[in-house]
């Protein structure tokens, strides 16, 4: 995979950077910057080699926000940023001729033209037309099918990111992990899991599936659980894994009455049940104590940890589970691999992600990559990387 360091001349050349810009805003001001200063090393990279560097990126999943408050919070990172509030077209062209070279130009949500979200191919040339080069460096996106992300490189010489190229090795490594390995899976919908839990399982020790997925394993395994979130999901597929030693459920839950699921502090009625104990009107929220307890053992054995999804329902402050292994894979010797928005925003609410050895930017991106070994944008590099 060709990067950023393999491209032959930078100086006053425009280069169009694929990032990951999609960060929350609130009254107009980024929350969180996190995902900006991880994209900073590229830009820095391309910047202080007197390139032209053309930011392009999505922002929320409507198609109407805006980038503009970005580009000011990226501004306070690294200077010479500035925002114009369209993607394509002879003005978005004039824009990018007239940028000075190190300098850093922020366009406008790609998504507010929906062709970028329907890989439209003629969308993706208009974009291509704004560089001479492109480079690839929004990891988190790059499980999508995305004009932007897989149909750009077919126009333009394209390269890898620091950041893209960082993610690629550090999962790949944790294809191969240091055994006693530990595989933690949080989240809901098994759907989007399957595959990703498949791959684990011939690799990890252990693979603990927690959060809302569990509630399908438990109801398949002929637990009660209640009114608990749970996925219409194949059975079969289910039993499979069940019947795998490798996996590991959670031994308790918090769990409440589903008539006060509506209460602003819900967590006030909150009650631990072991197996068996989950009531037909009550709703799993968390793992329990318990569960906690047999999670730290095994992150004080493993060598290796990978980790995606909370443990509870984070919107509704069921944090106790995930917060509770966080800190238990904090102080473990593992080699540590993490990813997936709430579980990032919990740690970092901890203070704690200095001490995991590895922060994914992806989600979805990082689940899919273990399960697969790739993903469509970095199969759109390779397949264009003699152009």
């Amino acid at each position: 995979m060709r990067t950023v360091r393999d491209i032959p001349e930078l100086e006053n050349i425009p280069v169009l950077v694929r990032t990951a810009l999609n960060v929350p805003i609130e009254n107009g001001k980024v929350t969180n910057d996190y995902r900006l200063r991880r994209a900073l090393p590229t830009i820095k990279f391309l910047s202080e080699r007197g390139a032209k560097v053309i930011l392009i990126s999505h922002i929320g999943e409507q198609g109407t926000e805006t980038l503009e408050p970005v580009a000011r919070a990226l501004g306070k990172l690294i200077s010479g940023v500035s925002f114009f509030g369209e993607t394509i077209g002879e003005r978005a062209r004039k824009a990018v001729r007239e940028l000075a070279p190190g300098k850093i130009l922020v366009l406008e949500n790609l998504r507010r033209d929906q062709r970028e979200v329907m890989n439209d191919r003629a969308f993706a040339k208009e974009v291509a037309a704004l560089a001479d080069v492109f480079v690839e460096d929004s990891f988190d996106t790059c499980h999508r099918v995305h004009a932007s992300i897989v149909s750009v490189p077919e126009f333009l010489p394209s390269y890898a990111g620091i950041l893209l190229e960082e993610e690629v090795n550090e999962l790949s490594e944790a294809l191969k992990p240091k055994h006693p390995a530990l595989a933690v899976i949080g989240g809901a919908k098994f759907s989007t899991k399957e595959a990703v839990l498949t791959t684990l399982l011939k690799t990890y020790d252990h693979v603990f599936v927690g959060g809302a997925l569990a509630n399908d394993f438990l109801k398949v395994a002929g637990q009660e659980v209640g009114k608990s979130l749970v996925s219409n999901t194949a059975g079969n597929s289910i039993k499979k894994i069940l019947a795998n030693p490798k996996l590991v459920l959670p031994i308790d839950s918090l769990v409440i009455s589903s008539a006060n699921m509506s209460a602003i502090d819900a967590r006030m009625s909150a009650r631990i049940a072991t197996e068996g104990q989950v009531q037909s009107d009550e709703v799993i929220l968390d793992d329990g104590p318990g569960t906690s307890a047999l999670l730290a053992d095994l992150a004080k054995k493993a060598k290796n940890i990978l980790w995606n999804g909370p443990l509870g329902n984070y919107e509704r402050n069921f944090i106790d589970a995930t917060d509770a292994f966080a800190r238990a894979v904090a102080e473990s010797d593992a080699h540590s691999v993490v990813g997936g928005g709430d579980t990032i925003a919990a740690i970092e609410n901890l203070g704690l992600l200095p001490r995991f050895s590895f922060v994914s930017t992806g989600g979805g991106a990082m689940l899919d990559f273990i399960a697969k070994g790739t993903l469509p944008g970095i199969e759109a590099l390779d397949k264009n990387n003699n152009t």
